[in-house]
C-alpha cells in the first residue's frame, strides 16, 4: 500500500491526502512541487531517483476496502537526514541524468 505521508520531508509543509503539489520517489519519499522544482531539481535527496505526482487515494470506498476510510494516508512526520548543502551537492550532480539512467 502506497504510503500517504503527510508533510514536504524538506519544508515540512503540509501535504494532505488529497494535495495535487505532493511528489513521490519510489521509495515513497514525499516532497511539495516547490522543493521539488526550485531547490531538488526533481532528484530525491535520499536515492537520487526522480519524483512524480503523487497519486490522490480516493475519500470514499467506491469498492469495498478500497479508499482513505480504509488505508488512511500515515500521520508521521518525516525529514530528510541530510543537510542542506548533501542534498544540494546531490541535487546539482544528478539533474541533468535522465532518471532512467540515474
Amino acid at each position: 500500500m502506497l504510503a500517504l505521508r503527510p508533510n514536504c520531508e524538506l519544508c515540512d509543509v503540509d501535504l494532505p491526502p488529497d494535495s495535487a503539489d505532493a511528489r513521490i520517489c519510489t521509495y515513497e519519499c514525499t516532497f511539495c512541487v516547490e522543493c521539488v522544482e526550485n531547490v531538488l531539481r526533481n532528484v530525491c535527496p535520499n536515492c537520487g531517483g526522480n519524483l512524480v505526482a503523487r497519486p490522490i487515494r480516493p475519500r470514499r470506498a467506491w469498492r469495498p476496502g478500497a479508499g482513505l476510510e480504509h488505508d488512511p494516508a500515515d500521520t508521521e512526520r518525516r525529514s530528510v537526514r541530510y543537510t542542506l548543502e548533501e542534498v544540494s551537492r546531490l541535487s546539482e550532480e544528478l539533474r541533468d541524468v535522465p532518471p532512467e539512467q540515474r
